[in-house]
């Protein structure tokens, strides 16, 4: 009975799929915040589906989009002001709410991924 109940608890968490909205938040004005230095910082961005402007502290950057499906792109500075900022960053939504959305990102063909949550306020 044991064994039963583990294979159907198995079965079960294998067929879940977060939810995957990605069309939804392809455009729009959205938030980002991260601790930076120990702060809490704020960071918004308008996208639309080539284009992304990002507005952080007054100062603005924009970069441009290739969606490579509905739920994967890469972002690449328009006008970079150094190395760092020459390289494109690989963009995958993992999951969707209503509002929000949960992402991983990298630079393009490193492996070191980080996490993040975006949240769309337009």
């Amino acid at each position: 009975m044991r064994y039963l109940i583990l294979l159907l608890s198995l079965c079960l968490a294998s067929c879940y799929n977060p939810q995957r909205q990605c069309k939804d938040f392809k455009t729009g004005t959205f938030e980002f915040e991260t601790y930076l230095n120990g702060d809490l910082v704020k960071t918004t961005f308008i996208r639309n589906d080539s284009l992304e402007v990002e507005i952080y502290e007054n100062k603005k950057d924009t970069a441009s989009i290739r969606w490579i499906n509905d739920c994967e792109y890469v972002l690449k500075t328009i006008n970079p002001k150094n190395m760092a900022e020459e390289q494109p960053i690989h963009m995958k939504i993992l999951s969707t709410s209503k509002n929000a959305y949960t992402f991983e990102y990298s630079i393009v063909g490193k492996n070191n991924k980080q996490k993040g949550r975006v949240t769309k306020i337009n």
